[in-house]
């Protein structure tokens, strides 16, 4: 899932600066899950926006919505299009596609602007802690290094083994992570495939990764 934190409220208040009427528009989403932009998040914001505002004896009108995607124009309701034309602005709790989405729906002359940073894409590592996965690199790796990816775990993003400088199964540029070609060899010994170790992986095809701009991805069976 797509892992996103709240920004600092004293961002987000500088971009409702001059801004009375707010439409703040949750996700139930990604966002939801990692606990930064679901229907309990906007309430809180909205108390804290409500908040600050009263602070500096300036009014403030917040309708609150909740989408079940901002990513998909499937779930971005009639309703809250219509409803964002009585408003000066919305403020998004979705990730940074579901706030690019919202803009290009609403009417253009209409601000929208994020409420949280999105971090990357990762699984939960415990209760409020969630760690780095997947860069979507675009040609997986995964089949031949005992489902662990090299590009992301291995802070070198080395593809054929260990850069050599790692200490007691710990990373050499950051000794408080795990050695991720480590646990590669210790993942393919425990599965019976460390003969994969042995294979050269060929170089990434990386005109699949976001160096070459945006990428779009279309199902031939949808066509």
């Amino acid at each position: 899932m797509i892992v996103a934190d709240l920004k600092p409220i004293e961002d987000i208040m500088s971009y409702l600066e001059g801004h009375k009427r707010i439409l703040l528009v949750g996700c139930h989403g990604c966002v939801t899950v990692c606990s930064a932009g679901g229907q309990k998040e906007v309430e809180l914001l909205a108390d804290m926006i409500e908040l600050a505002r009263r602070v500096k004896g300036q009014e403030c009108s917040i309708t609150k919505m909740t989408l079940e995607r901002q990513c998909d124009p499937e779930f971005l309701e009639e309703e809250m299009l219509e409803k964002a034309k009585e408003h000066d602005v919305i403020l998004s709790m979705a990730c940074g596609v579901g706030v690019q989405l919202v803009a290009e729906k609403v009417e253009s002359g209409i601000k929208v602007f994020p409420a949280v940073d999105t971090l990357f894409m990762g699984g939960v590592d415990q209760k409020g802690q969630w760690g780095e996965r997947c860069q979507g690199c675009g040609d997986c790796k995964l089949p031949l290094t005992g489902g662990i990816c090299p590009v992301t775990r291995c802070s070198k993003s080395l593809l054929n083994g260990p850069c050599g400088g790692s200490r007691d199964g710990k990373c050499e540029v950051n000794p408080d992570i795990p050695c991720g070609w480590q646990m590669i060899i210790d993942r393919l010994e425990a599965t019976g495939c460390l003969d994969n170790y042995e294979k050269i992986l060929e170089p990434a095809d990386w005109s699949k990764s976001f160096h070459g701009g945006p990428r779009k991805y279309i199902r031939p069976d949808m066509r």
